[in-house]
């Protein structure tokens, strides 16, 4: 707008500019709303700001390096077949089965391509050498994790950098192990928490009523003579039998304790286990007191999973 009104700044006196809302304008289309191109010759043209080149990062690799990738594969045997065959561009399975399974495998699908005595490996993404010198994995393997550019990274982005630069057999597992046993990288990230415990599976109820499931499904809408908008669902653990109890969101620790033994242990006895969320109600000095006086033991379930609560 503010371009425009520049533009006709020559009309001003002898224009009226008068405003009317979208929602009557009945004869909008693609050539009323023809937009004009950003060119000089457009009277509310704006100059775009010129994007300039700072600097270019050029890698070059010596033919040294070339040489010796093109040394070790003389004396593997692996290579030395792979290169035989894509130089004879000829399917021989005598040949091919001398081949580690790694490596047929990797042929069979043909990603390998070789040029200038070079293998490289191809993938959807990506096109790199393949090596199997271990004194040059070991050097890729320092560049892009032990290296100033490099830094120490975490063991997925350090397997990001190495995909982009070269392919060995079973390269996913030597990264892994390079960054696990990294003595600068298990000083400096090792864990400072309490280690995550066990997994512990739910004991098997031996008759009714021993162990009991329960939740609360809450944001109901309001109904019943008291407009209950709240339900906290029993479950039994033995026979599956479950009780929907209509209550309030807002409900206390007293009140469903209150609730639970009018209308639950009233018919089916103590229990002896409740599993349940870490909700308030459960984890409140109340509750905890009451089911100490009744023997009844609490099992809370593990943050974020409600699959715990459930059969």
């Amino acid at each position: 707008m503010l371009s425009w009104q520049i533009a006709t700044q020559e009309y001003r006196g002898n224009r009226n500019i008068v405003h009317n809302p979208g929602n009557i304008h009945k004869n909008g289309d693609a050539l009323s709303r023809w937009a004009l191109a950003n060119t000089p010759d457009n009277p509310a043209w704006v100059p775009q700001e010129e994007h300039h080149i700072e600097g270019i990062g050029v890698t070059d690799i010596g033919t040294k390096y070339f040489n010796q990738v093109k040394e070790s594969y003389k004396i593997d045997k692996n290579c030395h077949i792979s290169s035989q065959l894509l130089m004879k561009d000829c399917k021989d399975p005598l040949l091919s089965s001398k081949l580690d399974e790694t490596w047929k495998k990797a042929y069979d699908e043909r990603t390998f391509h070789l040029l200038d005595g070079i293998l490289y490996h191809r993938t959807k993404h990506t096109c790199v050498m393949a090596l199997t010198d271990r004194a040059l994995i070991s050097t890729i393997l320092h560049e892009c994790h032990d290296s100033v550019a490099a830094g120490h990274l975490s063991e997925d982005r350090t397997l990001e950098r190495v995909k982009t630069c070269s392919w060995w057999p079973n390269w996913k597992k030597d990264v892994a192990e390079y960054c696990q046993t990294c003595d600068r990288c298990q000083k400096a990230n090792r864990a400072t928490g309490k280690k995550f415990g066990m997994m512990i599976q739910i004991q098997e109820p031996k008759y009714p009523w021993e162990i009991v499931h329960m939740d609360w499904v809450t944001a109901l809408p309001p109904g019943g003579d008291r407009s209950y908008n709240a339900c906290l669902v029993l479950v039994d653990r033995y026979s599956k039998t479950p009780m929907f109890l209509p209550c309030h969101k807002d409900d206390t620790a007293m009140d469903t304790a209150i609730m639970i033994w009018n209308k639950v242990i009233s018919h089916t006895g103590l229990f002896q286990k409740i599993i349940s969320d870490r909700d308030p109600k459960f984890t409140s000095a109340l509750w905890t007191n009451l089911n100490n006086f009744f023997g009844t033991k609490l099992a809370f379930s593990t943050a974020y999973h409600p699959q715990t609560d459930g059969l």
